[in-house]
């Protein structure tokens, strides 16, 4: 069983890489259609502007491909901005095109933050994940175990599709799921044993 890191240009693969070789989980590095094609499992990182990394994807050439693995049913875990890039579109400096994987929009956290509360944007930390609906993605989760955010963005009108969330001032959707499509808002990779139990999990799924 082999995990493949779609290689677009954006994300930080080394430590993602880390973690599943520290699981026993064999992996590679990727932005060869080829390559991903024989995988048999999909992860999508991603770091930066939403904007950007979906023109990276398509410049590419793997827009189409992750939506065509995707749709044939193949395990894909996006993380973090990868996540984000399940969605349909953001709205971060303009209004950007997703994968339209999963329904929902992609929003800025800070004009939905309670006025006054002096919560920071990026939120950036630790913070305990709620699991709202069970998954096969949390079989060795423990509830409330906290996981690291780094983000000024999040997933909106995806009720449909989410799995847990935790609590920034605001409920932010922090695990989202349609079909073979997951998606997670925090970094699993740095999230330590609580990240490393679900990025386990996925290789199982």
């Amino acid at each position: 069983m082999t995990v493949a890191i779609i290689d677009y240009g954006v994300g930080n693969l080394f430590s993602l890489r880390s973690s599943l070789s520290y699981l026993g989980i064999e992996n590679i590095v990727s932005g060869d259609a080829a390559a991903l094609q024989k995988a048999d499992r999909l992860i999508l990182p991603g770091v930066g502007a939403f904007g950007d990394a979906a023109a990276k994807l398509r410049e590419s050439g793997l827009f189409d491909e992750v939506k065509r693995q995707a749709a044939a049913g193949k395990p894909l875990l996006g993380i973090c901005l990868g996540m984000q890039l399940l969605f349909e579109k953001s709205y971060e400096f303009g209004e950007h095109q997703g994968l339209s994987l999963i329904p929902g929009t992609v929003e800025p956290l800070a004009p939905d933050l309670p006025a006054g509360s002096g919560l920071k944007v990026p939120h950036i930390g630790w913070n305990s994940l709620n699991i709202i609906k069970d998954d096969p993605l949390f079989k060795y989760f423990t509830p409330g175990a906290h996981v690291y955010y780094v983000h000024s963005f999040y997933a909106k009108n995806c009720a449909a599709s989410t799995l847990a969330t935790s609590e920034y001032g605001i409920t932010v959707t922090g695990a989202v799921r349609r079909g073979s499509v997951w998606g997670t808002q925090f970094h699993p990779e740095k999230s330590g044993a609580a990240g490393l139990s679900l990025l386990k999990a996925f290789t199982e799924l």
